[in-house]
């Protein structure tokens, strides 16, 4: 009888835990199912069509002679942009423009310009005059040439200069002299090309670092204010892409050319704020950001960053 009776006095909590655990099961169930659901639309269905000229006639691709830039430029360019190109080199702007002219009978225009400089703005927004531009690509960026403390980087002062001038400004002074044309018509598309280093701090490559996740926060501050008005900015965080950048010669899964990056990447436009772009790449995001203490990965960073930087001075040395 006793023990009938501890049961029954027992039987409200138990209750309550069989529906706390239901709940969270069905909780759980319909997470999933969301997030397949979501993940299907975003890298199998895409958003290939809303990147045409409807937008606007031009596409202004800044980096455009090598890597990302290059093929932003031709995956634009195959969809009926006409192509501004903008990069350092004019031989460089000139190859690209007339491959991009016979490949798929685009118009083309470039501006050469050196965006370490900070002086080069009142000649790209003569430019840029008169011209309807529907989508903007602020891809132009440099990095290290070798993993690096802060204090034994070569000519400091002027590698942050540069480097700022590069990966910061270059962004916020396209977009300043873009925006406001795509404002008025209500619609266009800008994606600034972050990187996933961005994403938490990367000791020995701090000031790229830096600058990446600045882009990444103005990228989604910008959407945030002028989503409403019809404009769409995009913040692109890839991994490794094998580009002379980063130096990666054979393209793996993880380490797609950049012409497969890209081509995957813009089928989130309009469906994500911030993107890394690439199946693979969205993966690894994900697990960094979810299952991976920030510290840890610093750790592995930092580890990772000395062993790159030993390397190249060892090479160096030998030389």
């Amino acid at each position: 009888m006793e023990s009938f009776t501890v049961v029954e006095t027992l039987q409200p909590a138990f209750r309550a835990i069989f529906w706390v655990g239901a709940f969270a099961t069905a909780s759980l169930a319909l997470w999933l199912l969301y997030m397949i659901i979501t993940g299907f639309r975003i890298w199998v269905l895409g958003n290939g069509d809303l990147l045409s000229p409807k937008l606007g006639k031009w596409a202004v691709v800044t980096g455009a002679t090598d890597g990302i830039g290059k093929s932003y430029a031709e995956e634009l360019a195959r969809r009926g942009f006409s192509m501004m190109l903008i990069s350092r080199s004019q031989e460089k702007l000139d190859d690209v423009a007339k491959s991009l002219e016979s490949a798929y009978n685009v118009e083309t225009k470039t501006i050469a310009v050196d965006y370490s400089r900070a002086d080069i703005y009142p000649k790209i927004e003569k430019g840029l005059a008169g011209l309807e531009i529907g989508i903007l690509v602020n891809n132009v960026g440099i990095s290290y040439t070798y993993p690096e403390f802060f204090l034994h980087i070569p000519d400091l002062e002027n590698f942050i200069t540069t480097m700022i001038n590069v990966n910061i400004t270059s962004v916020c002074q396209m977009t300043r002299l873009v925006l406001p044309r795509m404002e008025a018509r209500a619609k266009g598309v800008i994606l600034n090309i972050s990187s996933a280093s961005g994403m938490f701090p990367l000791p020995l490559l701090t000031i790229y670092s830096s600058t990446k996740a600045f882009v990444d926060f103005f990228s989604r501050g910008l959407q945030a204010e002028y989503k409403c008005k019809g404009i769409i900015i995009q913040s692109v965080l890839p991994f490794f892409v094998a580009t002379k950048m980063t130096r990666i010669r054979k393209p793996t899964l993880d380490k797609p050319t950049p012409e497969r990056y890209v081509a995957a990447e813009l089928n989130t436009v309009g469906l994500q704020d911030q993107t890394n772009g690439y199946f693979p790449h969205a993966v690894m995001g994900w697990a960094i950001a979810v299952l991976a203490p920030i510290k840890l990965v610093i750790c592995l960073g930092l580890r990772l960053n000395k062993s790159q930087r030993g390397g190249y001075l060892r090479r160096r040395k030998l030389r």
